[in-house]
């Protein structure tokens, strides 16, 4: 089984490859988060948030709204789902028997 990295989903893996973005990826899981939120729970600069948000969402995975002078972020649900399917490709085409590719 060949699964096709053109889908987009190398930006998204890269994204989530940096630990601290990972963790801002947990912390939206659970609830929308505004950047002060999220520099109090990681104990972080404010600035070094603001950059990983930006990288989160040029991959697609975070979205964010305005509510009066705050920025709120959340996670695009329909990005995860689709990375989720990618990830099951690959494990199906792993569990597939055990085929064995025979050396030249």
């Amino acid at each position: 089984m060949t699964v096709d990295t053109r889908s987009g989903v190398e930006p998204t893996l890269k994204a989530l490859a940096e630990p601290l973005r990972w963790q801002i990826v947990e912390r939206l899981a659970g609830e929308e988060l505004c950047v002060c939120h999220l520099v109090e729970d990681l104990g972080v600069a404010q600035p070094l948030v603001s950059h990983h948000l930006k990288v989160l969402r040029a991959a697609g995975l975070v979205e964010s709204e305005r509510y009066r002078q705050w920025v709120y972020y959340r996670l695009r649900p329909d990005a995860l789902a689709a990375l989720a399917q990618v990830v099951a490709a690959l494990a199906t085409g792993h569990a597939g028997g055990g085929r064995r590719r025979p050396c030249c």
